[in-house]
């Protein structure tokens, strides 16, 4: 997706990518108010999500090699870099990969560490979606709520949604890869990587995906690490709590 437009003396690019089954319209609102403080935003969609390509081959490293080749063919030489859930563990490695690359970096709501698969009804739920009978979004949404009993969760999937010809609906992400990938998401960062600049790990006050336990290793991996806790929201924190989310980031961004 293009940068959001802000004037050309704007000399601080800002990346941000999303979490798994998302896309970088989830960020549209954000995106605009931190171009309206100053940065050149930088929206991404992930290989297999929203409107970018998809592939067969699905791993944290192919990933930061796509976000580096984007960087490279925009001319950005130093960047702050936002990411969210899988996102996060894309700019994770991104920072230790390619230091020089990032300025200062932003996790929300995940650590370092692996997680087993936990996303087995969302993926039931989707697959039992057959778009060769050409449902309707509500006939959609009816099959989902079926498997995925929160309302924001479902919300969050039908965003990716869309008319692929009049009468005929499909997601925008590549469920068949995801279905045999699904591993992937998990797992954890190197052990020996490390990212010397400024990060801020953010994690909702009702998500489990960053517990205190997590801090000793994740200050391994981020010597000079923040941590910040949003209170009463869960995983999709910046969605829950925008305001609260921009104003945290921006804080620590300036």
């Amino acid at each position: 997706m293009p940068p959001v437009s802000v004037p050309t003396s704007v000399v601080k690019p800002l990346l941000i990518l999303h979490g798994f089954l998302g896309m970088a319209d989830n960020w549209k609102t954000l995106g605009t108010q931190y171009a309206q403080e100053g940065f050149q935003v930088h929206l991404l969609d992930l290989r297999n999500h929203g409107r970018s390509f998809h592939s067969e081959i699905f791993n944290y490293d192919v990933m930061v090699q796509d976000v580096l080749d984007y960087c490279k063919a925009n001319n950005l030489e130093k960047t702050d870099c936002i990411g969210h859930s899988m996102g996060g563990k894309v700019a994770m490695l991104l920072a230790t990969k390619y230091p020089e690359l990032v300025n200062k970096l932003i996790v929300a709501d995940i650590g370092s560490k692996f997680y087993p698969q936990h996303h087995q009804s969302i993926l039931e739920g989707l697959n039992a979606v057959d778009f060769s009978i050409k449902p309707s979004r509500g006939e959609v949404e009816e099959i989902l709520s079926k498997y995925i009993s929160d309302f924001g969760t479902r919300q969050f999937l039908l965003k990716s949604l869309y008319w692929v010809e009049p009468g005929q609906l499909a997601f925008r992400f590549n469920l068949a890869v995801f279905n045999n990938q699904i591993d992937q998401i998990g797992t954890a960062l190197p052990e020996n990587a490390r990212f010397e600049n400024p990060t801020l790990f953010i994690r909702g006050g009702n998500s489990n995906y960053i517990l205190d336990s997590d801090f000793d290793a994740i200050k391994q991996h981020f010597p000079k690490v923040a941590f910040d806790t949003i209170p009463n929201v869960g995983h999709w924190l910046h969605a829950e709590k925008p305001q609260e989310f921009l104003e945290l980031t921006l804080k620590f961004l300036k």
